[in-house]
Parts: C-alpha cells; structure tokens; sequence
C-alpha cells in the first residue's frame, strides 16, 4: 500500500486592534499542486479580545473552505472521467 503526505500551513494574522483575524490554509500535495484558502473570525465591539479564539474561528473557516474545495475539484475529475457534467458539490 502506498502512504502519501499532503502538508497544510495556516498563517495566522491579527489587525491591530485584534478585530479581525485572517486565516490562510495552504495546501501543497505531493505533486506539487497548490491550494489555498482564505478567512476570517470578526470580533464583537462588545466583547473581550481574546486572540486564540479568532485564530482557532478564522482557521477552522479557512479548512473547511479548503475541504470544499477539494470535494468540488474530485467530484469535478469523477465527472469529466465519467463523461459527465460536473454537479452535486
């Protein structure tokens, strides 16, 4: 059996005022294919700043924006083999 690794970064960034938080997760697959994806976690004026919980919000959107992703982009390749228009995801 074959074993693969496909490695994911996130970058992580604060503005200033710990208000916004983006998240960018990079995936590079051993082929050397790149995707990426990009979010955000915004913080209620009304509440604390407390930084994990932006960087934890943002990431976990941006992973699960990438994991979209990558369901489109197999459905997609199972049609076009399939000869097929692509749907569904």
């Amino acid at each position: 059996m074959e074993s693969k690794q496909w490695d994911v970064q996130i970058f992580i960034s604060e503005d200033d005022n710990d208000d916004v938080t983006t998240a960018k997760a990079v995936l590079t697959s051993p082929d050397g294919k790149r995707r990426e994806s990009v979010a955000y976690a915004r913080r209620n004026p009304i509440d604390q700043p407390v930084p994990s919980i932006g960087d934890e919000l943002a990431a976990g959107r941006a992973l699960a924006d990438l994991a979209g992703r990558l369901m489109r982009e197999g459905a997609e390749e199972v049609a076009q083999m399939a000869g097929q228009a692509p749907g569904g995801w």
